[in-house]
């Protein structure tokens, strides 16, 4: 098998891009993409660090994340699992891009840019739900905001289907991985609930 290892080489593969796809792009949050980002509650952040890159699912019960201005998100950092990948990465390196995704939208909104990590504590008071509140809050500049075509989620049928039945349930996986440990049936039956408290 033979590789692609240079950028002519990969260039020649493909036609130029559709002009659309350049025009889309700004540097700053237009009024219909700040109108966007503001009606999604649930986004991928994507970094890159010294150890690899990671991607995380990062969802709210409101906007995921605040607009700070027109070239600023906010983005709080509600207490999971505690792995800090993402957050080691913003604090190493701070490359990171962010695909933002609504629930029956084929579009989804793609921002690259360059995170830093806060623990404000003004600025962490101004995300609390009752006495929760997160413990960091990542601020990204935004260096490009554009909108991804929706071949992909039109494809895929995702907001069609449900292809869930049958696949290994996280209780399943943790178990397998922990050789009975961790996870199994009554992880998977708690955890909603368990989780619930824990998000605020």
């Amino acid at each position: 098998m033979e590789f692609v290892t240079d950028i002519p080489a990969l260039e020649t593969l493909y036609p130029e891009a559709v002009p659309a796809a350049i025009r889309k792009v700004a540097v700053h949050l237009t009024p219909l993409y700040q109108r966007w980002i503001e009606g999604a509650r649930f986004c991928i952040l994507s970094t890159a660090g010294p150890d690899g890159v990671h991607g995380s699912p990062r969802g709210d019960d409101g906007p995921v994340v605040r607009v700070m201005g027109p070239n600023q998100l906010a983005m709080p950092d509600w207490r999971g699992n505690n792995r800090l990948d993402c957050l080691r990465d913003i604090v190493a390196d701070g490359r990171a891009a962010v695909i933002f995704m609504v629930p029956g939208s084929n579009t989804t909104v793609r921002v690259n840019g360059f995170a830093r990590l806060t623990d404000d504590a003004d600025l962490r008071q101004s995300f609390a739900k009752g006495s929760k509140q997160p413990a960091t809050v990542i601020l990204l500049e935004i260096q490009e905001v554009y909108t991804q075509c929706a071949k992909a989620l039109l494809r895929s049928g995702l907001w069609q289907r449900d292809d869930s039945a049958g696949l290994p349930t996280v209780g399943e996986i943790l178990a397998d991985m922990s050789n009975g440990q961790y996870g199994g049936a009554e992880y998977d039956r708690t955890y909603v609930e368990k989780a619930k408290p824990r998000m605020w």
